[in-house]
């Protein structure tokens, strides 16, 4: 009968393990510590603890401050038939006069979301996209796009990748005027 190298080899180690001859001292058992101890080294730990030698924070607490608002307040609603639709304040470029009504909830409609809404309504809805930059109102959209949504006669709406989005005005970079003072 012939045996596996690697048989033969785990069956010595298993041996000697087993012999005791692998151990040259017994191993050392230490007692368990005291309630005193224990007591004792969490006392130590506490009066080591960071979180007791931080200051307060002179900052105001975000939650605080950016409370959330209305989701009606925050949002402009586009109907028209038995449908209706949120879209961002600022998000609406352009609203000719022949569609002025068509932005206020009418009785009886049901909310959807913008995909199903604009699906239904293409004809009479342009959407243009903004960059990031442009919703910030840190880059004036192109004049050519200006331009051809005045000529389309449709409800202009600002995208950022597919989804409505506001767009705040330019900023104008503030000039530094030195005035003369009269001695």
């Amino acid at each position: 009968m012939k045996t596996i190298p690697f048989l033969k080899r785990s069956a010595i180690s298993l041996l000697i393990i087993l012999s005791g001859s692998a151990f040259a001292e017994p191993p050392v058992v230490k007692e368990g510590l005291t309630s005193a101890q224990l007591l004792l080294a969490r006392r130590q730990a506490d009066a080591q603890d960071p979180m007791r030698r931080m200051e307060a924070s002179a900052v105001q607490d975000p939650s605080v401050v950016n409370r959330p608002k209305s989701l009606l307040g925050e949002s402009d609603i586009i109907s028209f038939g038995n449908f209706a639709t949120l879209v961002p304040k600022r998000a609406i470029l352009q609203i000719p006069e022949n569609y002025a009504d068509r932005i206020q909830m009418k009785p009886g409609a049901a909310l959807q979301s913008w995909r199903d809404f604009y699906a239904l309504n293409r004809s009479w809805i342009t959407t243009v996209e903004v960059t990031r930059v442009q919703a910030e109102g840190n880059e004036d959209i192109a004049a050519e796009t200006k331009t051809q949504m005045v000529k389309t006669g449709n409800l202009v709406i600002a995208t950022y990748l597919g989804g409505p989005i506001s767009v705040l005005p330019l900023k104008v970079p503030v000039e530094k005027t030195t005035a003369k003072m009269k001695p």
